[in-house]
């Protein structure tokens, strides 16, 4: 058995290590890697398509606050995102916390490591760095480029990861409630 193996599920990919529950919506070419926690126990999470949830991931929610994130959304290993909303085709970085009722705009990239705090509202188009997050500048023509070549990247990747063997033990996310 590889220790790296995929699922693809309703045209989402989950890797067989990931835990996604409750009412948790994901969009067709989600894909949700490694050890990534998606927890739609206490309220929902919409995730739209070709989002990525990198290895480590938290997802969780507020009592009273949902996660909605966008389509094209990268989210680097090990973020937490609790009881937030983020635009689409923007980056959160590595080991970045979003904490509840923060709203991230599109196009926006959250430096690895930032902090956002509670209720923060990012505007479109802008970078987030620091502890706690502060708003630095606009993004830049070059980061908005870099910005749209991540999804279709990790989109492939994950159809390399899918073609290794898998667990049919694991018990996966068998799709949205209907």
């Amino acid at each position: 058995m590889s220790d790296m193996s995929f699922e693809k599920i309703n045209d989402v990919y989950l890797a067989n290590t990931a835990t996604v529950l409750g009412e948790v919506h994901l969009e067709p070419d989600v894909n949700i890697w490694y050890g990534a926690s998606i927890r739609g126990d206490v309220a929902p999470i919409r995730i739209g398509s070709m989002t990525n949830v990198q290895d480590n991931v938290t997802i969780h929610c507020d009592h009273t606050i949902a996660n909605t994130i966008g389509s094209k959304v990268t989210i680097g290993h090990n973020a937490v995102c609790h009881g937030i909303e983020i635009g689409d085709g923007s980056l959160i970085g590595m080991h970045a916390t979003l904490l509840g009722g923060t709203r991230i705009g599109k196009r926006c990239l959250i430096a690895a490591g930032a902090v956002v705090p509670p209720g923060m509202v990012v505007p479109d188009d802008h970078v987030v760095m620091g502890v706690p997050g502060k708003i630095v500048r606009e993004t830049t023509d070059q980061e908005k480029a870099y910005l749209l070549k991540l999804p279709p990247h990790y989109l492939r990747l994950v159809t390399r990861h899918f073609q290794e063997p898998h667990d049919p033990t694991v018990k996966r996310w068998q799709g949205n409630a209907q």
